[in-house]
């Protein structure tokens, strides 16, 4: 039974949630929006189209890469266009394939492998550098004259205009950096709830106006996509200021935006989709505790107010409804039923983005909770010694992979 104070800080839990909750709505840079999304048409740039190279980081992408490759293939890029893929030790063939799904008519494709793991580096961050590096060491044309680099994933398929209407946007905006978050599969069941939640989350976290926002110091990119100017890069330090990152993409846009140049970010349709089974819920947990106590900083004090945060902002208002609607208490009703609704309105144009019925929408609390719990296991397997664990690699504090024992 809950007692008269409990229930009166439960009162004043649902309603600062409710007021939280206005000014996220309100002011927090319209990020519940779930905009802004790439421009549907392409202006050809003032002089010629500029030459770009890909950049695709594999390890054991067997399942994938092929139907990636043959997407870069189908690319009607006007301008002249390759791509590198960086075989990272793969022991599935991944390399094999990624040649042979290269199209006589299409770009170019060229295959190199990564070098050893080096210390303080992450693996992801030295197969990146390794396929600039192979950029830099070609003398010929589009490597040598390359304007940008296109980051992208081996689990990645891109439309056949999308590197024109990423490039279009660059361009004409003049940005260091073009970036978009891959349309992700929600599957069915509890995918149709995380998946949209990440999602929320991540645009919570970094709010795409803020982002392209000079004025405002936050940074964020999807890795999933990012064209990257070629000499914005270069003056920034390169890859290898980043070398140890595990949210390899935001540390990019980091480093960009520190050195002056402009960002974009925005959200795909079909123009990028991941190939990833990512509606399975071992799936995204896999993902989330992978970095989330890293982007705690593996602060435990930061883990603590993370996890009274969560549960202030997405389970105080359910808690207190439904408690209020048991108990008579009218109060708690409202204001724990306010603060429900308002997160419910904030989550539903995300839901719509990712084609899932806006009826998900009052669950938000519930991946909240699940989330928090993600993020409980992160810290637990950091301090058990287990490191990130991802692609047969751990990660310890400073970031360098290890293969996994």
């Amino acid at each position: 039974m809950v007692t008269l104070v409990g229930m009166t800080w439960l009162l004043i839990a649902a309603l600062s949630s409710t007021a939280v909750w206005v000014g996220l709505l309100l002011f927090w840079h319209g990020f519940w929006r779930a905009r802004p999304r790439l421009p549907a048409e392409a202006s050809a740039p003032h002089t010629a189209w500029p030459d770009i190279v890909a950049v695709i980081p594999a390890r054991d992408e067997a399942p994938t890469i092929a139907a990636v490759v043959a997407a870069h293939g189908a690319s009607v890029y006007p301008g002249h266009f390759a791509v590198i893929v960086v075989d990272d030790g793969s022991r599935d063939g991944t390399a094999a394939l990624a040649a042979g799904a290269a199209r006589p008519e299409g770009p170019e494709v060229m295959v190199v492998p990564a070098p050893v793991l080096r210390a303080g580096w992450s693996g992801k961050m030295a197969a990146v550098a390794a396929g600039i590096a192979a950029v830099e060491a070609t003398n010929r044309p589009p490597f040598s004259s390359a304007r940008y680099l296109l980051l992208t994933d081996a689990d990645i398929v891109h439309a056949p205009d999308t590197l024109t209407r990423l490039v279009s946007l660059a361009e004409r905006q003049d940005l260091a950096m073009v970036s978009l978050m891959a349309r992700l599969e929600t599957g069915r069941g509890l995918g149709r709830l995380l998946v949209p939640a990440y999602v929320f989350f991540f645009q919570k976290l970094y709010p795409f106006q803020a982002v392209a926002s000079p004025s405002s110091r936050i940074a964020g990119a999807a890795g999933g996509c990012m064209l990257v100017s070629r000499a914005a890069l270069q003056a920034a330090g390169g890859i290898a200021a980043i070398r140890g990152a595990l949210i390899d993409d935001c540390a990019l846009a980091g480093l960009l935006k520190c050195a002056g140049g402009r960002l974009w970010l925005g959200l795909a349709g079909d123009e990028v989709v991941s190939s990833r089974d990512t509606g399975r819920p071992a799936v995204i947990w896999q993902t989330v505790v992978r970095t989330a106590y890293v982007q705690l900083r593996r602060s435990p004090l930061m883990l603590a107010g993370c996890v009274v945060g969560m549960a202030f902002l997405y389970l105080s208002g359910p808690v207190a409804a439904v408690t209020g609607a048991v108990s008579g208490a009218w109060p708690l009703l409202a204001s724990g039923t306010a603060a429900w609704i308002l997160q419910a309105v904030a989550f539903a144009p995300t839901l719509a983005a990712l084609r899932v019925p806006r009826t998900v929408a009052p669950l938000l609390p519930l991946a909240g909770l699940l989330y928090t719990l993600m993020t409980l296991d992160s810290a637990w397997r950091d301090w058990a010694g287990r490191g990130a664990p991802w692609k047969g690699r751990t990660y310890g504090d400073d970031g360098a992979g290890t293969a996994a024992r």
